[in-house]
């Protein structure tokens, strides 16, 4: 690959190699990370154009890491000068420390799960604003209830080096794209809102194709209109049906950071000292898949210059593995899973997920939703929170439904689902043969940095969930 990082800034690829190779002498682990990125939003919202923004970026993030320790540095300035301040800071950290562990250059990979494309340029600015205002028009002219629209188009590209200790050198062009709608509607003084959106790792062109940017907008519609109707919800212990998709949200906080392999070494994860122990009920099956291609929380290869990978994290309801970067495989022994992620290149990586999701079974979806004689089927969820340690969370469902008798009766808001992870994992009594993944929306956060990532599941029936709620159940 041509040195598109080298080729507008002040640094040499030779003069780069030389200080990486003086700055990981002695050290047990590190690189430099460089980056030149690019995005893009735009926002037609109460029928104008009410944000263009574009914004450009580039700098390095030099990390050297010896034992436990780790020393990390970055930069806008793209100079000799600069890099060469910022190895005198990072070396501080291998300061008495003797190599004891050899780490392995990630392997060299071809296969690459997206195109080299740049979504900003094409299609042209123009036709984007075109395209929000027509978004606009047909929401509005869809339901007469429809009294407010706003949607945006966001797209990135970043162009990322990897240098290692001995040459080793590793590149990736990344796109990414989203499309979102929001709508409010409004009934007898009544306000409710319903959202959609879906992304990728792709250009623009399969999501902005009228079939596909229409069928976002109606759900967008229909999940107003659904709140408009919505009862306060029962509060209460009872039996929930999780939908397909992008509910596999709450597997990713609740369970997913419990099993990346910082928590699990430090001791701090719920599951820590658990593998090979059964922690879920029969049949439940959850991987981590950075390989799957276009998706949202996928890469050809991580942070740190390791390929992506499957990994089993859960198998029949048996701790399998855990998510790991380079730095945590080494403490603990274990193998590197492609997991080591940052959100740019002024942070440090660490391991986090790519698309983490709950495998399918046998029972079909509609036996499960009708197997429900009192309870929530909660079809779509919004923010919440989790505690690592302990695995508890807070969801809130932004679309859900009472069931009872196995039929999907009135529409409710305001319903929590309150737990934690490994006692609902021990919960679960029936999977579907729906495993969906989401549609490309959602973003994690950790340590005060985010990234892209895919969530899916299958429906799945959950026995004894708490509900929070309004309403006596």
């Amino acid at each position: 690959m041509a040195d598109f990082i080298f080729d507008d800034c002040d640094l040499s690829r030779n003069m780069a190699e030389k200080v990486v190779n003086e700055t990981l002498n002695g050290a047990d682990d590190g690189e430099l990370f460089l980056e030149r990125g690019s995005s893009e939003s735009l926002t037609f919202d109460d029928g104008r154009l009410k944000n263009a923004s574009y914004d450009s970026s580039r700098g390095f993030g030099l990390r050297c890491v010896a034992g436990e320790t780790t020393g990390f540095a970055q930069g806008t300035d793209m100079t000799p000068d600069a890099l060469k301040r910022a190895a005198e800071a990072v070396t501080l950290a291998k300061v008495n420390h003797e190599v004891t562990a050899e780490v392995k250059d990630p392997r060299k990979t071809n296969r690459k799960l997206y195109p080299d494309i740049d979504p900003i340029a094409e299609p042209a600015f123009g036709p984007k604003v075109e395209l929000l205002q027509e978004i606009d028009a047909y929401c509005r002219a869809k339901d007469p209830h429809v009294v407010q629209v706003s949607a945006t188009l966001s797209a990135t590209r970043r162009e990322i080096s990897i240098l290692r200790a001995g040459g080793a050198r590793f590149d990736d062009i990344r796109p990414l794209v989203r499309l979102a709608i929001s709508v409010t509607v409004e009934k007898d003084g009544r306000r409710e809102s319903g959202y959609a959106g879906f992304g990728g790792r792709a250009s623009y062109e399969e999501f902005i194709k009228p079939e596909s940017w229409k069928s976002l907008a109606d759900k967008a519609i229909r999940g107003g209109l659904v709140n408009l109707r919505a009862v306060p919800a029962p509060a209460g212990a009872m039996d929930v049906v999780l939908g397909p998709g992008w509910p596999g949200v709450l597997l990713h906080e609740a369970i997913g950071h419990g099993l990346e392999g910082d928590f699990n070494r430090k001791g701090t994860s719920a599951f820590a000292g658990m593998m090979g122990e059964r922690i879920a009920s029969p049949g439940v099956t959850v991987v981590d898949d950075g390989t799957l291609a276009g998706l949202r929380g996928s890469l050809t290869i991580d942070d740190e210059g390791t390929p992506t990978d499957r990994t089993v994290l859960i198998e029949d309801g048996i701790l399998k593995g855990f998510m790991q970067d380079r730095l945590n495989a080494r403490l603990m022994g274990e193998l590197v899973t492609g997991n080591g992620r940052r959100e740019s290149y002024s942070h440090a990586p660490m391991p986090r997920m790519t698309n983490t999701f709950m495998l399918g079974g046998s029972t079909p979806a509609d036996e499960i939703v009708a197997s429900l004689k009192d309870g929530i089927y909660a079809t779509n969820f919004g923010g919440g929170q989790v505690d690592i340690t302990s695995g508890k969370f807070v969801f809130q469902c932004t679309e859900a439904y009472r069931v009872r008798n196995g039929k999907v009766e009135e529409p409710v808001k305001g319903a929590t689902l309150i737990g934690d992870g490994p006692t609902v994992l021990t919960q679960i009594k029936m999977i579907g043969d729906d495993m969906k993944l989401d549609p490309g929306i959602g973003v994690c956060g950790k340590a005060g940095q985010g990234v892209p990532v895919g969530v899916g599941q299958p429906t799945l029936y959950v026995e004894n969930l708490t509900v929070g709620g309004s309403a006596v159940a």
